[in-house]
């Protein structure tokens, strides 16, 4: 009796079938009775383990996303860190001191281990990064309904790791952001790794069970999960159509100005970090100086500097000096170019009614 007890307080097990996994195992048990009077080999769920005790992100994380691929779907999550029990598992992710893909075991905490992402990424991978590797590119070809070859599959499978798993990989390995012996301006606790370590049960409480804690993971694994597939949907549905926005508009930009350095957004969209990569890989020079494009709202013409660099809000080329600040008549007057609206203090951005004014605003910007 003891033993059973202890046995089911260090391995735990969770499985969840959905309503379509149900009706489906029916849908096929059905078919067999109809055609076939040989019972159904249905073969035992997969099961894929990680460790028990305090969790982090990437290990939440890493379930999540292995079962969402063909290969784990719906595959049960063994929380435990008995080697015997280890063994016996399909997949092992945070524990067991094993990396080997062939045997889909994805720990990084052995000694020796110093596996990163590739594709000019540094940072040592975690257990999530390591899932991410090695399906991520299957599970962002779901999400565009295209093959995993297709160039748009790489990009995303790029972009997602960049801008989402690569801060993950960073804070688990204990990985500062920036390279300074100074103390940070500010404590930010509102990241993703923060906001899972909170699900960890408090010391104070009085229930410390397995049965909480594999509950709180759960909750952590839900969490991180739907961040994830949000940030996938994100790139697949935004970046990407903003991004062949943007590559269109800058191969266009020598026929709106001579000089190439005036882009004009033919459809708004967020185009900052896309036009600091695109002019990196496109090997624009001289880089874009303004960007023009029109407000949904007002339906005046903006004319905005670009930044320095993305994390920056110095300008490549404000707009001049003297018409900082001013507006309507008073700034159509000071900059000689008619239907003026306004200029902010700093010059990194003005506005004109028509998309004349505005070109204007940037042509002369661009040689005062």
């Amino acid at each position: 009796m003891f033993a059973a007890r202890a046995l089911n307080q260090k391995l735990f097990v969770f499985q969840r079938f959905t309503t379509l996994q149900l009706m489906a195992s029916t849908l096929n048990n059905s078919r067999v009775h109809a055609f076939s009077t040989a019972s159904p080999i249905i073969p035992p769920p997969k099961r894929v383990g990680t460790h028990n005790g305090s969790f982090h992100c990437d290990e939440a994380l890493g379930c999540f996303m292995i079962r969402l691929t063909d290969k784990f779907s719906g595959a049960e999550i063994v929380r435990t860190r008995d080697s015997q029990v280890l063994d016996t598992l399909d997949a092992v992710l945070d524990v067991g001191g094993v990396y080997d893909p062939s045997r889909d075991r994805y720990d990084h905490h052995q000694k020796g281990f110093d596996e990163v992402f590739g594709y000019g990424f540094t940072t040592k991978l975690s257990s999530a990064g390591l899932v991410y590797k090695h399906f991520g590119m299957e599970l962002i070809a779901k999400e565009l309904q295209l093959d995993e070859g297709h160039p748009d599959v790489h990009r995303l499978f790029l972009a997602v790791y960049k801008r989402f798993m690569e801060a993950i990989d960073a804070i688990d390995n204990g990985i500062n952001q920036y390279d300074t012996d100074q103390p940070p301006r500010y404590v930010n606790n509102t990241n993703l790794s923060s906001r899972v370590g909170r699900f960890n049960l408090e010391w104070m409480d009085p229930d410390q069970s397995a049965e909480k804690e594999n509950e709180a993971f759960q909750r952590a694994m839900t969490l991180a999960g739907s961040e994830f597939l949000e940030s996938v949907h994100f790139h697949a549905k935004s970046w990407l159509p903003a991004r062949s926005i943007v590559m269109e508009c800058l191969a266009a930009r020598k026929d709106i100005d001579p000089s190439g350095e005036i882009m004009v957004l033919t459809r708004f969209c967020p185009w900052k970090l896309h036009l600091f990569e695109l002019e990196e890989e496109m090997v624009i020079n001289p880089p874009i100086k303004f960007v023009l494009y029109q407000d949904d709202r007002s339906k005046h013409w903006r004319v905005q500097a670009v930044a320095i660099s993305p994390d920056k809000f110095e300008s490549r080329k404000p707009l001049p000096p003297p018409w900082r600040g001013l507006r309507d008549e008073e700034l159509s007057r000071e900059a000689g170019i008619p239907g003026c609206v306004f200029v902010h203090m700093s010059g990194f951005i003005g506005g004109n009614q028509s998309y004349d004014g505005a070109l204007a605003m940037a042509r002369v910007g661009l040689k005062f």
